[in-house]
């Protein structure tokens, strides 16, 4: 009878962080298909993280720690000396993440705030990797920000209002080689959100789609690229051939009916 794997031996190969390590707490999101599909885009992507060589990662809305604690799981062999900042509107969530890092043996900088309020001078152009999973389910107005497990998915009409209050402190916050990772829902009109950061320098590509009983969902990288700044500064009355290649994408995509059970931004 062979002996059994010690749990440290586990945490040291695992590729991802472990459902039964994340800490919980019945005020905080835990993970769920969004939070599944945000870290599957990142293992797609692996092989070209490791080769960017981020120097520093960050996540807005850390919810229950299962995102920045894979991220860090899937670098740290590869890429020693990464730094690591969650930030996160809920303290419960603040704790539940530290408890998910802990148990997984990584290590990141916890910071109590909304979206980075008060680190944007710190982070301008330093930061190498974002990843956010915001909240994006259509809500009435008056439930974004609410106190408690409700800012983890109210996002206001049509589920942006916190997503373009993200996406400009995004294109503030990314280093020249920064890339962006969002989860986006089929009702956030994502087509639109990629013309916009297009009229930011941005090209942008789907790394993973996921439809579901309940929702549509889209995981979106942002990067800048030189073509895309190029064409952000001319004047163009008509479409570009990028942008139209972009609607065609996401008209492609069919729209189903959304909801979030709990949550946030984990």
């Amino acid at each position: 009878m062979s002996n059994p794997i010690h749990p440290s031996i586990c945490k040291m190969y695992s590729r991802i962080a472990q459902i039964r390590l994340v800490s919980s707490h019945h005020e905080v999101y835990e993970p769920c298909d969004d939070s599944f599909a945000l870290v599957d885009a990142l293992l797609a992507d692996q092989t070209n993280l490791l080769e960017h060589n981020p120097r520093l990662c960050v996540e807005v809305g850390c919810g229950s720690g299962y995102v920045i604690t894979s991220l860090a799981l899937m670098l740290r062999q590869r890429i020693p000396g990464v730094y690591y900042i969650a930030t996160d509107l809920n303290p419960h969530a603040i704790s539940v993440t530290h408890e998910t890092l802990e148990a997984h043996g990584v290590h990141a900088e916890l910071i109590h705030t909304d979206i980075v309020s008060g680190l944007e001078k710190r982070l301008a152009g330093m930061v190498d990797v974002m990843v956010v999973n915001p909240p994006y389910v259509p809500t009435p107005d008056d439930e974004v920000g609410c106190d408690g497990i409700t800012s983890a998915w109210a996002g206001g009409e049509n589920g942006r209002r916190v997503i373009d209050r993200i996406l400009p402190i995004a294109d503030v916050l990314l280093s020249d080689r920064g890339w962006l990772y969002m989860v986006t829902l089929a009702a956030n009109d994502p087509s639109q959100i990629c013309r916009l950061m297009r009229k930011k320098g941005y090209a942008s590509r789907i790394v993973v789609q996921r439809s579901t009983e309940e929702e549509s969902l889209l995981v979106i990288k942002f990067w800048r690229d030189p073509d895309t700044q190029l064409d952000a500064k001319k004047t163009i009355t008509n479409k570009t051939i990028p942008e139209r290649v972009v609607e065609s994408l996401f008209s492609q995509f069919c729209q189903l009916p959304f909801s979030r059970n709990g949550g946030s931004n984990s």
